[in-house]
């Protein structure tokens, strides 16, 4: 897979490996946001002149590629800002609707932090309770453990479908399973997934989903919330302002039906529009094909680095795309600015998982992880980044 050239932000010689933070753009993203604002901008929903009529056709057109990609409806889609905004709307508009002192959540030990403090905010503020689910040996959710700690309390299962730390992947199927028979909802957290496995939320049997579109090749400031449309219905408003209503007076005012009831305001329709040709590019190669390439680089990076015996690697050997690591005696901020210093980039941090780093019994780790443009010689570099810092080291 030879992707490189479409990557103008990526120079020759530089080995981008942080893509789990956030992806480089190809060409055509970069194209259609120039486009959009240079030449055929114009608000969406509300002008009758057909610029306004052609934006909004587009924007809509890209809410329904944004549910194609994972298998929903288009009424099913909420644009937000991302993730992070897609779980605290659950938490605040579902959670605070149907939650009450003495409901449960199930999370787990590598959940993002956006997945944690969204619903212990909840949790302050309603008193229900949040139970961890602990990991396997090689750092999989335990569903085992999860079916023996669901009770008829839980309401609601929120797991990552691949953790942003270890790649490792949930058996999602299961894990809906497992929810439902004690009639809890199950959230997924798709950023990791999304941009790396081929995902359809009706076959998963998931009832929400969220994901961004800045780790799927497309910009920032724009994300995605997919849920069952009689979920979505059931749901009040997130935040109040234009468009978001159907009539507005002093004394009253009713909505809009979802998805257009949690979106107020005007929207980031540019965002939109490069949501689309991201994910147009993506399933252009295939996502089973971006699978299977980030797949055969990580087990190269693995297979390189356990033969480096100052090197410990955290995380199951079929990772989706990620490989986090420790070099004995040397803290992972200087492991990525030595690497840096080599033209390799990489993430060095609890990578916003403090709890998992307590779990796995470090403050840190180095992270590489891969996206369409990396090639063997991006793990040829990043391995002889570490061999000079084992030697400035010692």
């Amino acid at each position: 897979m030879d992707r490189l050239a479409d990557f103008p932000a990526i120079p020759a010689g530089w080995a981008y490996l942080d893509t789990a933070a956030t992806a480089q753009k190809p060409q055509p993203v970069i194209d259609a946001i120039t486009r959009a604002y240079g030449e055929t901008y114009a608000t969406v929903h509300r002008g009758v002149y057909q610029r306004s009529a052609d934006m909004t056709l587009a924007y809509e057109a890209a809410r329904a590629a944004a549910a194609r990609l994972i298998g929903g409806q288009v009424n099913e889609i909420v644009f937000v800002r991302g993730a992070t905004e897609a779980i605290n709307l659950v938490a605040q508009s579902w959670g605070g609707t149907h939650l009450k002192a003495g409901d449960r959540i199930l999370l787990s030990q590598l959940e993002h932090h956006s997945n944690i403090v969204s619903w212990q905010l909840l949790r302050d503020r309603t008193g229900i309770e949040i139970d961890v689910c602990p990991l396997t040996p090689d750092g999989r959710i335990d569903l085992d453990a999860a079916e023996a700690m669901l009770t008829p309390a839980h309401k609601l299962v929120a797991f990552a479908h691949v953790s942003n730390v270890l790649g490792s992947i949930l058996d999602v199927r299961r894990a809906a399973d497992l929810a439902h028979a004690v009639g809890a909802k199950l959230l997924l957290d798709g950023c990791q997934a999304v941009p790396r496995l081929p995902v359809d939320v009706g076959a998963i049997g998931c009832d929400f989903y969220v994901y961004s579109g800045h780790k799927l090749y497309g910009p920032t400031g724009i994300g995605c919330l997919w849920a069952r449309a009689e979920i979505l219905d059931a749901m009040p408003p997130y935040q109040g302002g234009g468009s978001m209503i159907d009539k507005v007076t002093f004394e009253r005012t009713t909505y809009a039906p979802a998805p257009t009831r949690f979106e107020a305001g005007t929207p980031h329709i540019v965002g939109a529009l490069g949501l689309h040709a991201a994910i147009d590019y993506v399933e252009a190669i295939g996502l089973d094909a971006i699978h299977a390439h980030e797949a055969a680089l990580v087990t190269r990076t693995r297979d390189a680095l356990r033969d480096l015996n100052s090197v410990t690697l955290f995380g199951p050997d079929d990772a989706a795309g990620i490989v986090s690591f420790a070099v004995e005696g040397v803290h992972p901020h200087d492991v990525g600015t030595i690497l840096d210093e080599g033209h390799v980039a990489i993430r060095a941090g609890h990578h916003c998982a403090q709890p998992l780093m307590e779990a796995l019994g470090v403050p840190a780790t180095a992270r590489a992880s891969f996206g369409v443009y990396n090639g063997p010689a991006d793990v040829d570099a990043l391995v002889r980044g570490l061999e000079r810092v084992r030697r400035i080291f010692g």
